[in-house]
């Protein structure tokens, strides 16, 4: 390749890649003077300018003019210098040209090897400006390996990497398998982004909400908390800020298609969607579906809480090791204490509160109180509807 086919290609990069030629002329530059002190043994300081118009090459050595010369590499009299140019004075640094006879095969091999380097550059630039942007959301991607005890998911251009920490217990990842994952962060190295996504992160399930629900993507429903249990069970909570839409169904679906879409994607994952309130009362007793609440008393200096369940419901209500209290708990950021309603009764379980405080007490009339409707998906195929 010629000076003018050199130059012509630089153009051609600059407007196609972006990547701004002058900072490819520096760059050469910088590599020509460490080319040239390395193949011809110069201690001189050296300097490597490019003509940007005809791309030829010259070799500098930088001098300082002195009133008596002690290192002839460095230094130039100021008699010599004169000689050069009348008007130069102490103090002054002259370029001297030496360029070598065959420097321009080296600089040429420099050239290239630089033009690679920051084509490279700006192709792992682009890749991490395109993914950034990807940072807290959701993209679908496909099963490739395993690395020990990683999985690498292919993500468009780069691959992914599901830690063990972010993969759903017991869930299979199979070659080719297209998985939805949540990307955690993208960070960028040497080698180009790298890229950390996650399966078990409660946003996960929050974005499959925002691609399925078009009231959740454009803000008419507000997804307000989540607490999962990633492979297991998932409570979600949310409002609606228009009146006249019901929160709960246009999450669920007819016949539950939309919930039971996200449940298919997280291969089987309980999904309960509950109303949020500004309640507290009415939020906790809610949180706890699909177990009936018969009271709710709250202690708001502690953001503690006391529910009474019909006897018959101790055991739903609590969940299978705790799980549904314990969801309840994280959904609302309260926390929980659940007895039965001969147990409370038994106890006094709620008479403390309810000498001490006023209107503490939030009773749940299972005849009469129609508004509070609790949707809870238990199986990847079915569909509950839970009054309360």
């Amino acid at each position: 390749m010629d000076r003018v086919e050199f130059i012509n290609a630089l153009n051609q990069i600059e407007k196609e890649k972006g990547i701004d030629k002058e900072v490819i002329f520096e760059a050469i530059e910088t590599s020509l003077v460490s080319a040239c002190k390395k193949n011809f043994g110069t201690s001189q300081n050296i300097k490597v300018v490019i003509n940007r118009e005809t791309g030829d090459v010259a070799c500098y050595a930088q001098k300082e003019v002195v009133e008596e010369v002690e290192d002839k590499m460095l230094q130039i009299s100021l008699e010599d210098a004169k000689n050069i140019n009348p008007y130069f004075v102490i103090g002054d640094v002259i370029d001297i040209e030496v360029t070598p006879k065959n420097f321009g095969r080296i600089s040429a091999q420099t050239a290239k090897q630089v033009v690679v380097q920051k084509f490279r550059e700006a192709e792992r630039e682009i890749l991490y400006n395109q993914y950034i942007t990807k940072e807290k959301d959701i993209m679908t991607g496909i099963v490739q390996r395993r690395e020990r005890k990683n999985v690498i998911v292919q993500l468009g251009k780069i691959d992914a990497i599901l830690t063990p920490n972010e993969q759903i217990p017991l869930e299979e990842y199979n070659f080719m398998d297209r998985i939805k994952v949540y990307v955690l962060e993208v960070k960028q190295s040497t080698k180009g982004p790298q890229i950390y996504v996650s399966r078990t992160h409660p946003e996960l399930v929050k974005r499959l909400f925002e691609q399925e629900v078009p009231e959740v993507y454009d803000g008419t429903v507000e997804i307000k908390s989540i607490a999962r249990e990633a492979g297991s069970r998932t409570k979600i909570a949310v409002y609606a800020k228009d009146k006249n839409v019901d929160a709960l169904g246009a999450c669920v679906g007819q016949n539950g298609y939309r919930v039971n879409v996200i449940v298919n994607e997280l291969h089987g994952e309980k999904i309960d969607v509950i109303s949020w309130s500004e309640d507290p009362k009415e939020f906790i007793a809610a949180a706890l579906s699909p177990s009936k609440v018969l009271a709710v008393s709250i202690n708001e200096q502690d953001q503690s809480a006391k529910i009474v369940v019909p006897d018959h419901q101790l055991s739903l209500a609590i969940g299978k090791e705790g799980q549904n209290a314990r969801l309840s708990a994280k959904l609302t950021g309260w926390r929980i204490d659940i007895k039965s309603e001969t147990q409370a009764k038994e106890t006094n379980f709620l008479a403390e509160e309810a000498e001490n405080q006023e209107n503490i007490e939030y009773s749940v009339d299972e005849a009469e109180n129609q508004e509070n409707i609790e949707y809870s998906v238990d199986e990847a195929d079915s569909f509950v509807e839970q009054e309360e």
